[in-house]
């Protein structure tokens, strides 16, 4: 069973449309019970950092979020959920995250010259930094579908797996650090390659 956290700001029925289509159980749920329970968990959004991270604190999720993840938990943030599992977001205000992943949200360059625009809407290809189970009978250079300003920077290059190229702006498109992962496109959103990066999600589990 994966959860899918619910906390207000989220694509939570696309995510769970994607689940459903390839036969994996899974819930919409703030309970604090049920993510305990759940095998695995996924935190969409989107939104603003500040704005999802005072909600995420004020429901107390914060503290759950991170005690089911340091058990080992596999955890999957998608959009602004993956931008969540930084350390800190610079969208209007210095904001802490969740702390899981080293590494900052910041503002993309545009470059208007070159076609550059702010917001990063549209699909792009992805490039392999290192291989992962995620990608699991998917070539490189597959495109997937974003929708963003913002994007992590400060990271750690091993726990990039996968990104893609917007003018001067390298997006990390896949980020993992052992059991917390974190998608910058929109898996459920990115056809036949979203719902193959879901499928090998859902089989870590297993």
């Amino acid at each position: 069973m994966i959860v899918i956290i619910d906390y207000g700001m989220g694509n939570l029925k696309s995510v769970r449309n994607a689940l459903n289509y390839l036969g994996i159980e899974n819930k919409i749920s703030d309970d604090y019970d049920e993510i305990r329970k759940a095998d695995a968990l996924i935190l969409p959004g989107v939104g603003a950092f500040p704005d999802a991270m005072d909600t995420i604190e004020k429901l107390g999720l914060d503290k759950v979020i991170k005690e089911e993840t340091e058990k080992g938990k596999y955890l999957l943030g998608i959009c602004l959920g993956m931008q969540l599992l930084f350390e800190k977001g610079y969208e209007g205000l210095e904001r802490t995250g969740l702390g899981l992943i080293k590494g900052n949200i910041v503002k993309m360059k545009d470059d208007r010259e070159k076609n550059v625009k702010i917001p990063h809407i549209g699909w792009n290809n992805l490039k392999y930094n290192r291989k992962d189970i995620l990608f699991k009978n998917i070539d490189e250079g597959k495109y997937v579908y974003y929708v963003h300003s913002y994007f992590a920077q400060s990271y750690n290059n091993e726990d990039l797996v996968a990104y893609s190229e917007y003018g001067e702006n390298k997006i990390p498109g896949i980020i993992r650090r052992n059991n917390i992962i974190g998608a910058q496109f929109h898996p459920e959103k990115s056809g036949t390659v979203g719902l193959d990066i879901l499928k090998n999600f859902g089989e870590l589990i297993k």
